[in-house]
């Protein structure tokens, strides 16, 4: 049944009150998380390095992640690809998220836990990059992706959070979000992915 307002409903101004505490409540958590981001930055810069060494070798950067981490992984390619700021050339990018039939096909046929190891063993190269975004860090289907993509010479990241899970153990650079929110860590990894794409692109620019 579609959801309806009913005489049960509590006053309006209570609502709004919960919504107003809501929203405060939830840009404190935001900035809580965001007060530990200046310590990745080591890593943020390794990160870089590989991806620029990918580049230049005519490798490709490969992303994946399930749910809205999945959504991340396709924005970000679309941002190498397509542009973030700089009018540059397109860097070889994509998400293994994107394709239904390859998803549905080898799901049906297969197993959810290998859907990502599977277009990893296809399309992946030593020269390339294979970026992970896993909250918990105990997908299974990330991890085993990044376990094939680590035995075939490639570099592999985990952009991950709360303890790291498993894949801490497996990416060759695990990016740790040390929180618990789900969305939180999410939104530092997009912080990452968004400053990755400018650090390309002043790169670039620079270069030019």
């Amino acid at each position: 049944m579609p959801y309806s307002l009913s005489e049960t409903e509590p006053p309006m101004s209570d609502v709004k009150s919960s919504l107003k505490q809501s929203f405060l409540d939830s840009l404190k958590r935001h900035r809580d998380a965001f007060t530990t981001v200046e310590a990745y930055h080591e890593q943020a810069m390794q990160l870089l390095e590989a991806v620029q060494n990918c580049l230049k070798q005519g490798g490709k950067v490969v992303w994946m992640g399930n749910g809205g981490s999945a959504a991340d992984s396709q924005h970000l390619a679309a941002e190498f690809m397509v542009r973030y700021k700089a009018e540059r050339g397109p860097l070889a990018s994509i998400a293994l998220t994107t394709d239904t039939s390859i998803l549905t096909a080898h799901a049906n046929d297969y197993h959810f836990d290998s859907v990502f190891e599977r277009q990893v063993l296809g399309l992946v190269r030593p020269q390339d990059v294979v970026i992970g975004l896993t909250t918990s860090g105990k997908s299974p289907n990330i991890n085993l992706a990044l376990k094939a993509a680590n035995d075939l010479g490639a570099f592999t990241v985990a952009l991950t959070g709360r303890d790291g899970g498993l894949v801490k153990d497996i990416a060759k650079l695990p990016i740790i979000v040390k929180n618990d929110e789900t969305a939180r860590i999410q939104e530092v990894h997009m912080f990452i992915g968004h400053w990755l794409c400018e650090a390309l692109d002043l790169a670039i620019v620079g270069n030019n």
